[in-house]
């Protein structure tokens, strides 16, 4: 791994085994606070509340140390977990000045927690996390606990297909309370498909000015009984325009499987391959040529 800067002046780094970077160059802090904190919409949670939260890939630690951040002052209290297959990233962020420099003494304590004993505890919030494959770590997280917030900042699909599977996603959302919500930078057609599937309700992320010609910047993901109690847009989201809802109509929507928890990337992507060529779905090119060549 290697750490570089982003354009808001915060720390990332990048992964030589992945090939692609924890967080775009426009900012790893701004990109925590735009695509996870302002679509939890977390003005909706009281005092005296208890927040349900579950980060998969924690990474850095910048969504949950933005998230805390966030409600610190509000006599929310947290219940968190976390989900990690390596250590480096949180130790190497906390050894860095300029990454430490972001945060309030409080949620620096909790990151240090975090990497040096596996959580904390303190009187209006806790937390734990699960080192390993998120795969099977996930399945030592009570059935009783269900999660207000899912935080999931997994590499991308066409690197790490196995946090993206089908399967996986499945189990993410049995995990969801009424009413809550997972969040993704990710706005692959067949992460959005197998939301849907799933029974969510589906809000594109909108692009903000630094990200040029991009039609969305994630996905927002919502548990709800009632289409009536979600509101069609937000401070950065929207309904998934006719554009996007024909993308889940394309070959792109094929999803991820991994039926035993235990394939690897290059057997999960195989398989997604062979499925797509056998598809009647339309060609996505097909999709591409009607929308974006004319954008």
């Amino acid at each position: 791994m290697s750490i570089y800067s982003t354009d808001d002046g915060s720390k990332s780094l990048h992964s030589n085994h992945f090939n692609e970077n924890f967080h775009d160059s426009n900012g790893a802090l701004k990109e925590a606070y735009e695509k996870y904190v302002i679509p939890a919409d977390l003005y909706r949670f009281k005092k005296g509340v208890k927040l349900n939260v579950l980060d998969v890939c924690i990474g850095l630690g910048y969504n949950t140390a933005c998230l805390i951040e966030a409600i610190k002052n509000n006599s929310i209290e947290l219940n968190w977990w976390g989900l990690e297959l390596d250590k480096r990233p949180l130790s190497i962020a906390l050894n860095n000045q300029t990454f430490k420099e972001n945060w309030s003494p409080s949620v620096l304590t909790i990151l240090k927690s975090i990497r040096d004993f596996e959580g904390w505890v303190h009187p209006r919030s806790a937390g734990q996390i699960l080192w390993g494959d998120a795969r099977q770590q996930l399945n030592l997280i009570p059935n009783s606990t269900k999660f207000d917030l899912i935080l999931h900042d997994a590499f991308s699909p066409k690197n790490c297909p196995e946090l993206w599977s089908e399967e996986f996603l499945k189990t993410l959302t049995s995990k969801l309370t009424c009413g809550g919500r997972l969040i993704t930078y990710c706005s692959a057609a067949a992460v959005r498909a197998t939301l849907k599937r799933a029974g969510l309700q589906l809000r594109s992320l909108l692009p903000n000015q630094d990200s040029g010609n991009s039609w969305s910047t994630g996905t927002l993901a919502i548990l709800s009984p009632s289409k009536e109690t979600i509101n069609p847009k937000g401070p950065n989201w929207q309904l998934l325009t006719p554009m996007e809802e024909e993308h889940l109509l394309t070959r792109a929507a094929t999803p991820y499987r991994d039926l035993s928890g235990l394939d690897d990337a290059q057997e999960i992507l195989a398989r997604r391959k062979q499925e797509q060529h056998a598809s009647s779905l339309e060609k996505t090119k097909n999709w591409q040529r009607r929308w974006l060549t004319a954008a």
